[in-house]
């Protein structure tokens, strides 16, 4: 059993945090200090176990501020988080910093029970181990980085903050599919939803740009990036989010098909003569915008529109359309909306792509202002008229951040209680 200590939570005084996001080939990495909510450093380590892996770090304080790049072959996550920890060493940030308080993990799949940021314990990364039938993409790469982390600092805590967990408080009705309940229960099939940080996160950011607290709001967010979700935000509470028991369902998506008739599978099989693995391909990696048209990067599919291209134009009214259809169905489980709010990549960087999704939604109180709309920046800000009875927003999205924020909160509290083993054991269960 693998128990962080008293002494482990005593350090707490500590202020940094670092993020990891371990992929299946790569890993993203912040160090933040949570004493003002500041960057130090960022990096990103690609194609890990190719000749051609890259290791990205910028230094963002200190006379060392600035970007290096290492390239060459990076055998796999252990030694990627080593050189990671070199080059934050270089900088005075090394993992074995006494300003170092824990290590955050994104987690993608905390299936049900894991509602809230949890200290890993071996009996916790048994429970994501068995939840990887469910995220085979995700869950096995998180778990990667978590033990190499562990293994690198083995004394200091290490906290889960699961996607999944901003969803659990959808009502049983909204998360159930109406298949059998005997065969749900035993393979786990239901709503569970993804991008719950960002969604946490920018509820919460837009309820502060209308200048109320995220109980008083309702907001419908829109997470647009190569992955989109949409999700319904009540008083501060996940009640409905697009996708489901996989990232699979919902809005068009850059290479993902979205919402489809789920007989299309049964029909590709019997027709195509296309395996269950072949359909898998296609509707996650070649559908979507790519599928559509032959590109994901909505940069370059307004560009073609731009030049007359058909299939780029059909590509983005069925991704607008999808858009439309998700506010509409959200404003009617709301039943009052105060805010439609844009993140993620697209959804902060396109002004066509907002414009579009609400043009015609007047009746719904939506409308767009196209000079506010058609402003850049890298803060959260209103787009829509004075007098539109709901507002539109950017909400520029931080998941780092909220990790980081989630999982320096959990080892303060811990921190502060100094709890004993048996009384930790019954808040990570609990």
């Amino acid at each position: 059993m693998t128990t962080p200590t008293k002494k482990g939570f005593a350090a707490v005084q500590a202020r940094r945090v670092l993020v990891l996001n371990s992929g299946s080939s790569s890993v993203k990495y912040q160090l933040l200090d949570m004493e003002d909510r500041s960057r130090l450093a960022i990096g990103l380590v690609e194609r890990i176990g190719e000749d051609t892996s890259r290791l990205l770090h910028t230094s963002l304080t200190g006379a060392g501020a600035g970007t290096r790049e290492r390239t060459g072959r990076i055998a796999d996550h252990e030694a990627a988080l080593k050189a990671a920890a070199e080059e934050l060493a270089a900088d005075g940030l090394g993992l074995d910093s006494p300003d170092l308080a824990a290590i955050g993990h994104r987690v993608v799949h905390g299936g049900l029970r894991f509602t809230e940021p949890t200290v890993i314990t071996d009996e916790v990364l048994a429970e994501i181990e068995r939840l990887v039938p469910v995220a085979p993409l995700h869950n096995p790469a998180n778990i990667i980085g978590i033990r190499t982390a562990q293994a690198l600092r083995p004394d200091l805590p290490q906290v889960a903050v699961f996607d999944t967990a901003f969803h659990t408080t959808m009502p049983e009705y909204a998360a159930r599919y109406a298949i059998d309940v005997e065969t749900a229960d035993a393979h786990r099939i239901r709503r569970y939803g993804f991008h719950g940080t960002s969604h946490a996160y920018v509820s919460r950011k837009a309820a502060e740009l209308l200048g109320r607290t995220p109980e008083e709001v309702n907001v419908i967010v829109l997470h647009l990036g190569n992955g989109a979700s949409a999700s319904a935000v009540a008083g501060g509470r996940c009640v409905e989010t697009s996708m489901g028991l996989t990232p699979l369902e919902g809005l068009v998506m850059g290479t993902r098909s979205g919402d489809i008739d789920p007989a299309v599978t049964f029909h590709l099989k019997r027709v195509a003569g296309m395996s269950v693995d072949e359909i898998d391909v296609l509707l996650n990696k070649r559908s979507g915008l790519v599928g559509l048209c032959g590109d994901n990067d909505m940069r370059e599919i307004r560009r073609r529109i731009d030049e007359g291209d058909e299939r780029a134009a059909l590509a983005f009214d069925i991704y607008v359309h999808r858009l439309k259809k998700y506010i509409g169905a959200y404003s009617a489980v709301l039943g009052r909306v105060d805010a439609v709010v844009f993140t993620a990549g697209v959804g902060e960087n396109s002004a066509p792509v907002r414009e579009a999704a609400i043009a015609g939604l007047e009746g719904f109180g939506l409308a767009v202002d196209a000079g506010l709309n058609a402003v850049r920046s890298g803060e959260p800000r209103l787009i829509s008229p004075d007098h539109a009875r709901v507002a539109v927003a950017v909400v520029p999205t931080d998941e780092e951040l909220e990790i980081a924020g989630q999982t320096f909160a959990l080892v303060e509290r811990l921190g502060r209680t100094a709890p004993g083993q048996a009384e930790l054991l019954g808040q990570i269960d609990n």
